[in-house]
């Protein structure tokens, strides 16, 4: 397997929890093995990252520097960085009918509740954005803990594709 970073791009709505969380856990854990983005198939004018989700992430020791709400319409375009593997984390997205990826990376759906959904008091919302990080945590730190040659058949794949273009 090559030195490059594996490319994850986790998709969701809004582009203000769920896949935040997970863009944010694996840049932590990721040992420059794996770097993490997200995106959202219909995030609201001037929306940010939910304060909760922040807030839980920094409590867990983890950067929340340059998280930002953005389009998946950014990971489209031609100077978008190439991405290895596209992960939903909301039965929404999942759904939806994503946009060419160039490279026609993996794909995946993991799905989760959205912690900032309901009617909840602060605490009880705070509670469940930290159950969400930490579900996430575990299933990302499985991905990270693959074998080189598990992870190769995704370079493998994209490599191939890549040298049809030559």
């Amino acid at each position: 397997m090559s030195d490059k970073a594996l490319n994850v791009l986790f998709l969701c709505t809004h582009n203000s929890a769920r896949s935040i969380l997970a863009e944010a856990i694996l840049n932590h854990i990721g040992r420059g093995r794996f770097k993490g983005f997200s995106a959202g198939s219909s995030p609201r004018d001037n929306q940010q990252p939910n304060p909760l989700g922040l807030r839980v992430l920094q409590q867990a020791g983890i950067s929340i520097e340059g998280l930002s709400s953005k389009s998946w319409d950014e990971f489209g375009k031609p100077d978008a960085p190439h991405m290895d593997l596209v992960i939903t984390v909301c039965d929404n997205a999942a759904g939806e009918v994503c946009p060419y990826w160039p490279g026609q990376p993996a794909t995946a759906h993991w799905g989760y509740p959205d912690p900032s959904a309901g009617d909840g008091t602060d605490t009880q919302k705070l509670e469940a954005f930290r159950q969400t990080l930490h579900a996430l945590k575990r299933r990302l730190e499985l991905l990270i803990s693959l074998p080189a040659d598990k992870l190769a058949k995704t370079m493998l794949q994209n490599t191939a594709r890549e040298l049809s273009k030559e």
